[in-house]
């Protein structure tokens, strides 16, 4: 198979796995490597199975969020490498840490990285912006020391010596 072809493919594969999850799929294993692991930012963890990788970051997801849609902006692929970046317009109607439902629309914005091989996924980094899903639900990780208060005019930012 030659690179465009690879591509492709592994397009292909990203995309099917992404509509199962849109769609609720409780059947992953059509799209995921025996050997899979699920590489997250610091708050997502890191599954090291696609058992794992339900138990602890697909149902978690689902219970906290509900009406979930799926607005992928970019894919961006390369052989057996597939990348994108988005977010997950939702419904705040479950437990998300710690803070109880909201009924309050999020997005959930995130980037991931795949790796494909033998037609399915292996790998996955993932980074999610958790700060910003609790900024929207007025929890402010930062304590308004965040960098957007230079933004803003409201810090003076330092600089070096």
């Amino acid at each position: 198979m030659d690179h465009n072809e690879q591509s492709k493919m592994t397009l292909a594969v990203v995309k099917a796995m992404e509509e199962a999850l849109s769609t609720n799929s409780n059947n992953m294993e059509k799209h995921f490597h025996k050997d899979f692991r699920w590489m997250g930012n610091n708050g997502c963890g890191t599954k090291k199975s696609l058992e794992e990788f339900r138990n602890n970051w697909q149902l978690p997801l689902r219970a906290a969020f509900s009406d979930r849609i799926y607005n992928t902006d970019k894919f961006l692929v390369d052989g057996e490498w597939a990348s994108c970046f988005g977010h997950i317009d939702a419904i705040h109607s479950g437990e998300f840490m710690g803070i109880a439902p909201t009924n309050k629309r999020v997005k959930i914005h995130y980037t991931d990285f795949w790796e494909v091989k033998d037609g399915l996924i292996i790998d996955n980094w993932v980074t999610v912006d958790f700060p910003s899903i609790l900024s929207q639900l007025d929890v402010d990780v930062f304590k308004g020391q965040g960098w957007e208060a230079y933004d803003r005019g409201e810090i003076a930012p330092a600089k070096p010596n």
